[in-house]
């Protein structure tokens, strides 16, 4: 029997009489509750069970990113890398190398079953919430866009293949798919999972990219004053909607592939009071139907990871067509793989590629941008580089809780920035 320590009869004397202080409460560092997500007027209902398993969700993917991927970095210091040079008799030569040598250790196997599932699982999660509210959703989105202007659908739309072959981050049916006309199932799931996803560091209303953006070109061109903005790729307009309200007399233009988007994105965009934006369905690597110089301003916000490396020099060429002399267009997406980044980091990055069906992501980014700009015809010295945060409202997520060391290699809320101005 193992022996049992037991308290003295009576309590000792002098100074060993003296209580030692309790520790202050450590600081909640985790997710906030999900019941503080932002409810505009076509955000699905949630019941009690439906927010539990969010909740559980968002501290399963802080668990992964804080506690357990740095244990890949050390399995990778302590074996994986020791054991490669042993048997080859050298360093590794690129991050491919890396990726292949990782996927044979348990460490990483754990790590990467685990985010994956739990991806899988809140994209299901979320497709549940919406699919038995359905028929609401679609009527709700319905009645607010099928007679506005502001949303111009292309019957007969054909997707480019880098959307209609891939359900993008696990998501069932991508950007695009209807399952019912009129359908808005799909954006909705999106809409309710990414709080879940990035633990609330987008903030209420997951718009703290387009806010960041927002306030890094009023910080960085004070004297800037867009009158017309071009949003490529806008989803439903998460990162779009703050541009319009930092620019309320500006006239926004958003462009997608995926209708079910769009019309999500602009019943979205008036519930939240905001009026300055028409949602457009388009091939943004073919944008025939805008004049050239006809934009002061053509944003990008975590979207050409999503392109193929055949439509980018396209995207890049439109742009620069369609800005007018002195115009900006600005893409922010994570870091490219530089000759300065580990290959370990590169490798970790790599895996949304390969497990997260972003295919498009580990040749994204691996080009050279700048010189990719040049050629759509960017002057060099007007190239534009910068970096933006994720601004969040301190109330959903108070300081103490932010995590500004832990990076979780592709979902950290930070994003460099890549642009150019015209040159007139």
């Amino acid at each position: 029997m193992a022996d049992t320590v037991r308290p003295p009869k009576t309590a000792p004397k002098g100074k060993a009489a003296k209580k030692e202080a309790a520790p202050a409460p450590r600081a909640y560092d985790g997710p906030p509750d999900y019941r503080v997500v932002g409810r505009h007027g076509v955000f699905p209902e949630t019941t009690h069970d439906e927010v539990a398993r969010f909740n559980f969700l968002a501290h399963m993917n802080r668990h992964l990113a804080a506690n357990i991927m740095p244990g890949v970095g050390e399995a990778f210091e302590a074996r994986i890398k020791p054991a490669f040079e042993k048997k080859e008799k050298r360093s590794f030569k690129d991050r491919h190398e890396v990726r292949k040598a990782l996927t044979q250790d348990p460490m990483w196997q754990w790590w990467s079953a685990l985010r994956r599932g739990t991806m899988e699982s809140r994209q299901q999660a979320g497709r549940w919430v919406t699919l038995r509210q359905a028929d609401d959703l679609n009527s709700k989105v319905r009645e607010m866009t099928e007679s506005d202007s502001r949303l111009v659908l292309a019957p007969g739309f054909r997707q480019p293949r880098s959307t209609e072959a891939i359900d993008h981050h696990c998501m069932p049916g991508s950007y695009h798919t209807e399952l019912v006309p009129g359908d808005v199932t799909g954006p909705a799931n999106y809409d309710i999972g990414i709080f879940a996803t990035t633990g609330g560091m987008l903030g209420r209303f997951n718009d703290g990219g387009g806010v960041a953006v927002a306030e890094w070109v009023k910080q960085n061109m004070p004297d800037f004053k867009p009158k017309r903005i071009l949003d490529i790729g806008c989803g439903l307009g998460h990162n779009v909607v703050p541009l319009a309200q930092a620019y309320p007399d500006a006239e926004i233009v958003a462009v997608d592939a995926g209708a079910p988007m769009l019309r999500y994105g602009l019943a979205r965009a008036k519930s939240l009071g905001v009026n300055n934006i028409t949602f457009i369905q388009g091939d943004v690597s073919d944008l025939s139907q805008f004049e050239d110089n006809s934009f002061d301003w053509v944003q990008s916000t975590m979207f050409l990871h999503e392109t193929s490396y055949k439509s980018m020099p396209k995207i890049f060429a439109e742009t620069q067509r369609l800005l007018k002399p002195g115009g900006i267009v600005l893409h922010v997406e994570q870091p490219q793989y530089t000759a300065d980044m580990p290959l370990f980091e590169q490798a970790m990055r790599d895996w949304d590629a390969f497990y997260n069906n972003e295919p498009f992501w580990t040749k994204m980014h691996e080009i050279d941008l700048d010189a990719w700009m040049e050629k759509a015809g960017f002057a060099k010295d007007a190239l534009i580089h910068g970096g933006v945060a994720a601004v969040v409202d301190p109330e959903v997520f108070p300081e103490a809780a932010k995590d500004t060391k832990q990076e979780d290699y592709g979902r950290k809320a930070a994003w460099h920035v890549i642009g150019a101005r015209k040159v007139a």
